[in-house]
């Protein structure tokens, strides 16, 4: 079998899973490992260490499964459907409205690493990664031909715009590559950047992670500094702005009704009084099974109270 017929069924299997795209790039070294290296000298990823235990691979992909020379990248639709917004609750990232989308990808994940192992020998490297581990996704997903990475830092499918998971499948199975998406098509649009609350982008395709609404809801441990917390407005749980203003989400971006990753239009906005009140056990009974579950009661409780504070002191 060519490598050419071998990812044009891998291909096929993938969107039989429900993948919408799928791209085979090569495991060289990316090319933005010293803009990475800047990046982490000047603190730019604020409290996430484990960036700095993963740089080295992330800058060579090869290493990051041993025999691999090949990864498949795939993307899944998360759109939501536009909900009624809920006076004095807290907003949630349209990503997270539903189930945690790390669990909701493996089982079509594994059945693709399988399918990758039928078509190997018995020594088939395949294994799998969505948004978690050293994997450079996005710089990936540009070379295997899935889009481009805005100036906002997110790929963008030109056909679909952002909202959409990333997952990848790293192999030593002969795959014919394919050709990098090398266009930029942003222009000189900034939308993206002039519309962040927090001013966290000191410059096109730069993100301050300490300054990002999502990391500060998400990932930040403890009490958000008082200067910042005034800018995060009502968002609890990730921020979709940047997203939200850009042009190819506005035109292309369209809801989905994928059933592994249903729906529930109750986790757009949250009660910010009950938040702050629910025991932890509570929590995991009603929010165990989604993103949520990352900054825990306690991040969620800080991020309520600020949500609330905001809301009780902007303009009516």
């Amino acid at each position: 079998m060519t490598p050419e017929r071998r990812a044009h069924l891998v291909r096929e299997r993938a969107r039989a899973l429900g993948f919408d795209t799928v791209g085979v790039a090569d495991l060289s070294p990316v090319p933005h490992k010293a803009q990475l290296e800047r990046w982490l000298a000047a603190g730019l990823a604020g409290t996430m260490h484990y960036m700095q235990r993963q740089a080295s691979r992330r800058s060579e992909p090869a290493s990051i499964v041993p025999g691999a020379t090949r990864v498949v990248v795939l993307s899944r639709n998360y759109g939501r459907p536009a909900v009624p917004e809920r006076t004095g609750a807290g907003r949630v990232a349209r990503y997270a409205q539903g189930p945690d989308y790390h669990t909701a990808l493996r089982s079509p994940l594994d059945q693709l690493v399988t399918y990758l192992r039928s078509l190997g020998s018995g020594d088939t490297v395949a294994k799998a990664f969505v948004d978690a581990g050293p994997v450079p996704e996005r710089e990936l997903a540009q070379r295997a031909g899935l889009g481009w990475i805005g100036k906002n830092t997110m790929l963008i499918d030109p056909a679909r715009g952002s909202l959409f998971f990333l997952a990848s499948v790293f192999t030593n199975l002969e795959l014919a590559v394919d050709p990098p998406f090398e266009e930029d098509r942003c222009g000189s649009c900034t939308r993206c950047l002039d519309a962040c609350p927090t001013d966290a982008f000191p410059e096109p395709r730069l993100l301050d992670s300490r300054r990002c609404i999502s990391y500060l809801t998400i990932e930040h441990r403890g009490e958000i500094a008082p200067d910042l917390a005034p800018l995060m407005g009502d968002w609890v749980f990730g921020c979709d702005v940047c997203q939200e203003v850009c042009p190819w989400n506005v035109k292309f971006a369209t809801p989905t009704d994928d059933a592994p990753l249903r729906h529930d239009p109750d986790l757009a906005f949250l009660d910010l009084d009950e938040l702050q009140r629910l025991s932890d056990e509570e929590f995991q009974r009603r929010y165990g099974w989604t993103a949520l579950e990352r900054p825990g009661p306690a991040g969620m409780a800080r991020n309520a109270r600020i949500a609330a504070e905001n809301l009780s002191t902007s303009p009516s």
